[in-house]
């Protein structure tokens, strides 16, 4: 293998769709009919995050998915996974064996929506200008590793790394490295409100009430040059505020699809009553689940209170009874399903042991019952997160050992509030930027990490993650991400709690819905058309 070509991590286990369907573009009936894609996601542009879709600010799913069809990177990942190909790129690559510098050259004659001309120097405006805005809630961490950008001439743009990383293409196709327009993005700030406007497959209209997103309309945009073929003209997102009434929605023929987020229930009901007008998708998911601490608040400052915590879970009886088949218990921050998994927490803490904690509370000199207070987002990760909660209150608070309250908080308080680390434990969702165990270990524990999060262990940043990041084969840094996951395992920073698998509900007439939505949960709408299923 030429070391300058990335190699991905192995997989596991992948889930086969139970659905394949065939057909193309929209046919003539149905040009300029949009197919509509339900959603719970929910877009709020307040005073403290007033660019709910700019690049340098948006990290988290929902947002990626408005990103992801209306803009280009150089990078990136082909429908079924695997590593990335090029996208405004023509070719990239490593020059060094040390892989400390990337190179790419674009294809020719790119250009934004409105007719400019995208260049090597706007990919240099993107990166850098993420870099200097260092948004605390934007996914600036994938970036930091940058120290130089070279636009050579009109179509060459080199990367200088400060320290090797071989899962840099992997972050290139990621849309922190959206390539944006310095006439309609500036440099210094964030572009403030519903606006979006890049190179993608498509341009994007977006209403919105007062401050609210109410959907997106997507048209097929005829300036885009790059690998993705579109099988539709045009594509809506729409909002809704609970599962339920996406799912009404759908069975009134109001929306085509219906994604993120349906209820364990709903996903039983479907499977059990699929009737031929609406197809229930299973599709390959690393969602993950875990409750974040901030390890400086006096109720969880002792790990003695946080490894207590592990060891009282009961994380095959939460997973049962909140998400049924749905959901996996998890055992480490890195899922079962990627390379370099080690079930840590397993091995170190019997599950529901209520003496083993009480003794580990006792050597600490912790007197309970400690009182703790569980903060969780009611908006964003799916209605079923209240139940979660309660769950997990219960279990805390049977072994006596805690006094547990819950508190529920929308998500655009709760994500401000969260780095401010204004929560003692707190509950979380990740889906991966790129199917890398580096994914799940570099965006909470190093220096830069998304949570703001006070924990810092030298091994971890000055050793583990940079000796994994020189493997260019992957396996090869398996040893320093099982030393990781024991650490983690060790001083409880994060306590995981289960790993998710993902669904979608389409009407029958819709095709290219096994493609729809990758490992990540990214929308990959471009994949959606009408025909015969």
């Amino acid at each position: 293998m030429n070391r300058k070509t990335l190699v991905l991590p192995a997989i596991a286990v992948l889930v086969t769709p139970v659905l394949a369907a065939c057909g193309g573009p929209d046919s003539a009936e149905n040009a300029g009919k949009p197919i509509v894609v339900g959603t719970t996601d929910s877009f709020v542009a307040t005073k403290t995050a007033p660019a709910p879709f700019d690049p340098a600010h948006a990290y988290d799913v929902g947002a990626w998915n408005v990103l992801r069809q209306t803009h280009q990177t150089l990078m990136r990942v082909p429908r079924g996974g695997g590593e990335p190909v090029t996208e405004a790129a023509e070719s990239c690559g490593f020059t060094d064996t040390k892989n400390t510098s990337y190179r790419c050259k674009l294809r020719s004659g790119l250009t934004f929506s409105d007719g400019q001309a995208l260049n090597a120097a706007d990919v240099k405006f993107s990166v850098e200008r993420s870099l200097k805005i260092q948004d605390k809630n934007g996914p600036v961490s994938l970036l930091t590793n940058i120290d130089l950008v070279e636009a050579k001439g009109e179509n060459e743009v080199v990367f200088h790394l400060k320290t090797p990383d071989a899962t840099f293409p992997y972050k290139l196709a990621t849309p922190a490295a959206a390539i944006v327009d310095d006439k309609t993005y500036a440099r210094d700030k964030v572009r403030a409100g519903f606006e979006v406007s890049g190179s993608g497959p498509y341009t994007v209209r977006i209403d919105h009430s007062g401050d609210t997103f109410t959907k997106a309309v997507f048209t097929k945009n005829p300036r885009y040059q790059g690998g993705v073929k579109l099988n539709n003209e045009k594509v809506e997102i729409r909002s809704y505020k609970d599962s339920e009434s996406m799912e009404k929605a759908l069975k009134s023929g109001e929306i085509d699809m219906m994604s993120r987020t349906i209820t364990p229930q709903q996903i039983k009901d479907l499977a059990d009553k699929q009737d031929g007008d609406i197809k229930l998708v299973e599709l390959p998911g690393l969602e993950i689940r875990y409750l974040g601490f901030n390890t400086e608040d006096p109720a969880v400052k002792n790990k003695a209170v946080r490894q207590a915590m592990a060891t009282v879970l009961d994380r095959t009886a939460l997973a049962r009874s909140v998400y049924g088949e749905t959901a996996e218990p998890l055992y480490s921050i890195i899922p079962t399903t990627i390379a370099g998994h080690k079930n840590s927490f397993f091995n170190k803490y019997p599950a529901g042991d209520v003496k083993k904690a009480a003794e580990t509370l006792r050597a600490a000199r912790v007197n309970g019952p400690v009182k703790l207070t569980l903060t969780y987002t009611t908006d964003h990760y799916g209605s079923a997160t209240k139940k979660e909660f309660e769950v997990l209150q219960k279990q805390l608070n049977d072994s006596k050992l805690f006094a547990v309250d819950i508190k529920g908080v929308p998500w655009s308080t709760f994500s401000e509030d969260q780095k401010a680390n204004k929560y003692a434990v707190y509950g979380m969702g990740w889906f991966p930027d790129f199917t890398d165990a580096d994914n799940y270990v570099a965006p909470f524990l190093d220096k830069a990490n998304f949570l703001n999060s006070p924990y810092a262990n030298d091994e971890i940043r000055s050793t583990l993650i940079p000796q994994s990041r020189r493997e260019q084969d992957r396996g090869a840094a398996t040893q320093a991400f099982e030393q990781i996951q024991d650490i983690v395992a060790r001083d409880v920073p994060l306590l995981p709690l289960w790993q998710g698998k993902q669904y979608i509900a389409a009407r029958s007439d819709i095709t290219g819905t096994e493609w729809a939505v990758n490992f990540a949960a990214d929308l990959q709408l471009w994949e959606l058309g009408r025909g015969v299923a």
